[in-house]
C-alpha cells in the first residue's frame, strides 16, 4: 500500500503542480471543476444519495462554481463581498460546526443537511483555489503546508504513534502524528523565511506563522471530518480512483477545510 501511495504521488503531484503554475486561470478553474465533480460524486455515495439526488447535487455544485466565477471576477464592490461571504460561511462551518459535529459524534442522515454540508465543503474550496492561483507561487506555498503536515503526520504516526487522537473517528491518527505535523510545518515556515525572505509573500511575515498553525490544525480537522463521514457510511475510502490513496475526496479533504480560510486571511493581510 505504501509503494502504491508513493508511486501515485510521484506521478500525479508534478502534473498537478505544473497545471497550477502554467495553466491560465480559466484553464485551472476548469481542471479543478472536473476534479470537484469527481469529489462531489464520491460525497453523494457517502451521503447515500440516490441517482436523481446525485445529479441534482452535482448540477448544483457546477452551477454554483460557474456563478461564483462570474460574480467575483470584477474583484470590486459587491463582488468582493460575495467572495468574503463564501469564505466566512466556510470558516464558520470548519471552526464552529465541525468541532461540534465531531465532538458530539453526530450521525446525520438528512439528505438536505448532507447536501448543504457537501456544498460547503467543496464550493468554497474550489473558489479559494481558483482565486489564489492568480498568484501561483503563493498558492503552492500554502498547499505545501497541507502536504508537509500530511506526510509528517503519516510517517511520524506510523513510527512513534501510541496515543490515539480520535479513536472513534479515525483510529489510525495519533497525537504523535499531530506533533510531527506541527514540527514539520514550523520547519517549513522557517525554511521559506530563510530562502525567500519575509517580503516574498504576506504570510511569511511574523504574523503569518499564525496562519501556518491554523491551516495545519484545520487540515487535520478536514481529514478527521471526512473519516467520520466515511465511518457513518461504512466505507474505508471515498472511492478507488487513486491507487494507495482511495478516492479524490480522500486526497482533497484537508484542502477543502484549509484553503477557504487561507484565502480569507489573505484578503485581510495583503
Amino acid at each position: 500500500m505504501l509503494i502504491k501511495r508513493v508511486v501515485t504521488a510521484v506521478v500525479l503531484l508534478p502534473l498537478f503542480v505544473a497545471a497550477l503554475v502554467y495553466l491560465p486561470n480559466r484553464g485551472w478553474a476548469a481542471l479543478l471543476l472536473a476534479i470537484l465533480l469527481i469529489a462531489a460524486w464520491e460525497w453523494c455515495a457517502l451521503a447515500g444519495f440516490g441517482r436523481a439526488a446525485r445529479w441534482i447535487f452535482a448540477g448544483t455544485v457546477v452551477a454554483s462554481c460557474l456563478g461564483l466565477l462570474l460574480a467575483v471576477r470584477p474583484a470590486t464592490g459587491a463582488a468582493m463581498w460575495v467572495e468574503y461571504a463564501i469564505y466566512w460561511i466556510a470558516a464558520a462551518f470548519w471552526l464552529l460546526v465541525v468541532p461540534a459535529w465531531l465532538g458530539g459524534k453526530w450521525r446525520v442522515r438528512s439528505p438536505a443537511a448532507l447536501g448543504i454540508t457537501g456544498w460547503v465543503m467543496l464550493v468554497p474550496a474550489w473558489l479559494a483555489l481558483v482565486q489564489l492561483q492568480q498568484t501561483a507561487d503563493e498558492l503552492l506555498m500554502l498547499m505545501g503546508i497541507v502536504w508537509v503536515a500530511d506526510v509528517a503526520a503519516y510517517f511520524v504516526g506510523r513510527r512513534f504513534g501510541r496515543r490515539k487522537l480520535a479513536p472513534e473517528v479515525s483510529p489510525g491518527k495519533t497525537w504523535e502524528g499531530v506533533i510531527g505535523a506541527g514540527a514539520a510545518v514550523a520547519l517549513y515556515y522557517v525554511l521559506l523565511r530563510i530562502i525567500l525572505g519575509p517580503g516574498e509573500a504576506p504570510f511569511l511575515r511574523p504574523v503569518g506563522f499564525l496562519l501556518f498553525v491554523v491551516i495545519t490544525v484545520v487540515s487535520i480537522e478536514g481529514d478527521l471530518f471526512e473519516s467520520w463521514i466515511k465511518r457513518q457510511a461504512g466505507a474505508k475510502d471515498s472511492g478507488n480512483l487513486l491507487p494507495g490513496h482511495g478516492g479524490v475526496l480522500d486526497r482533497v479533504d484537508a484542502l477543502t477545510s484549509s484553503m477557504p480560510l487561507a484565502a480569507l486571511a489573505l484578503l485581510y493581510i495583503r
